[in-house]
């Protein structure tokens, strides 16, 4: 294989990675949407369409591991290809925690409404692939989003703490409630682990292009 042709696969790949992004933010909006709006049909699809995302991250992983096997790559490749392969899998398990969520909305969709979802809809959206489509490479642009990232892991802390103390209080008011509140503990936590594989996302992309290990939620 030519240098060109196995370029031009790395490009494909990349493509199908950043189409993997865009199904994944879908679909957490899309659950947040279904929980708060007691949608029981969209979280149906959400639960339905689960397993095109698995598919998708699958044959981004063979298309890896095909290359690796194929074309002995050298290290800046080999590098990319992990950094792809690595990043499909937590785009995957991100879907997963909005096929949780939407799972929680259908146990939820009858009930009464426990309080007002304020703070669910206000959760940051995950723009987990854009770290990867928009990437600044540069010294200062990395430290910016490093400090980007440092204030939105504290906001999503802030949040989760949040809607823990007003539902733990809601739960001792009233016992009734108990059910109801630990679902939407459960749809919280959810949230906090895209937050967490969004981190996770965004320190790969670190290491990609500048081979040096970061925490980005210090």
């Amino acid at each position: 294989m030519t240098r060109e042709t196995f370029d031009l696969q790395l490009s494909a790949l990349n493509e199908r990675l950043l189409a993997l992004g865009t199904m994944v933010a879908r679909v957490q909006e899309q659950a947040v949407r279904a929980l708060a709006d007691r949608n029981a049909e969209l979280a149906n699809e959400l639960i339905a369409g689960d397993h095109a995302i698995n598919e998708a991250q699958h044959a981004i992983e063979e298309q890896c591991l095909f290359l690796i096997a194929s074309q002995q790559p050298v290290a800046r490749d080999l590098r990319l290809i992990f950094s792809i392969s690595s990043i499909a899998w937590e785009l995957e398990r991100m879907a997963d925690h909005a096929k949780g969520i939407a799972t929680l909305a259908l146990r939820l969709v009858d009930q009464p409404m426990l309080k007002p979802l304020i703070d669910i809809r206000a959760w940051p959206r995950s723009d987990a692939i854009c770290w990867w489509d928009s990437w600044a490479p540069s010294s200062e642009g990395m430290w910016r989003r490093r400090a980007a990232f440092a204030a939105r892991d504290s906001e999503v802390d802030q949040l989760n703490d949040q809607v823990f103390r007003e539902l733990l209080v809601i739960m001792m008011t009233d016992p009734r409630t108990i059910t109801r509140a630990t679902y939407l503990m459960w749809v919280a936590h959810n949230l906090e682990r895209f937050a967490d594989r969004t981190t996770n996302i965004g320190e790969r992309v670190v290491f990609l292009k500048t081979n040096t290990i970061v925490e980005l939620d210090d």
